[in-house]
C-alpha cells in the first residue's frame, strides 16, 4: 500500500458515497484508476466494506473478564444484543472488548445476563472528541 491508496482509504473513511472520479479529483488519478485501487485494497483485505456510521445517543466499551472457560456461553450472549456495534476477543487483561450503543434499561439487562460467565467493566462515552 503506498500514499495513493492511504489517501484513497482516508478520502471513503470520510464519505464513501464519492463516486471514483470525485475520489480521483482529490488524488490526481482517473476515475478507473481509483476503481483498480479500490478493487485491489479490497481483494487484499485492506478495505473491509463500505458502512454508515450512526451516531447513537448511548455509546460504551465494555470490557468482559472470564470468570470460567465458558466462552461459548458469553459469545453467544453478547451476540444476541442488536446493540452490539463491535465484540471482539483480545489479549491483555481483558478477554472481550464490547463496542456498543446500550440505553440504561437494556446495559442493565445486559450486564444481568452476562454476569453469569464474566465480569465487566463499563466505559460510557460522554462527548466524542472526533472532529
Amino acid at each position: 500500500m503506498d500514499q495513493l491508496d492511504e489517501a484513497i482509504l482516508q478520502i471513503l473513511a470520510a464519505d464513501s458515497r464519492l463516486t471514483n472520479k470525485e475520489i480521483g479529483e482529490q488524488v490526481h488519478l482517473t476515475g478507473q484508476a481509483v476503481g483498480n485501487r479500490i478493487t485491489k485494497l479490497k481483494e487484499q483485505g485492506m478495505l473491509k466494506k463500505f458502512t454508515v456510521a450512526i451516531n447513537y445517543s448511548d455509546k460504551q466499551f465494555i470490557r468482559l473478564f472470564m470468570k470460567s472457560a465458558n466462552f461459548a456461553a458469553v459469545e453467544a450472549t453478547v451476540n444476541r444484543f442488536k446493540e452490539v456495534e463491535e465484540f471482539y476477543k483480545v489479549s491483555g487483561q481483558a478477554c472481550y472488548v464490547v463496542v456498543a450503543h446500550f440505553t440504561k434499561n437494556q446495559l442493565n439487562q445486559f450486564v444481568e445476563d452476562i454476569s453469569k460467565w464474566a465480569r465487566y467493566s463499563v466505559e460510557t462515552v460522554l462527548i466524542d472528541k472526533r472532529k
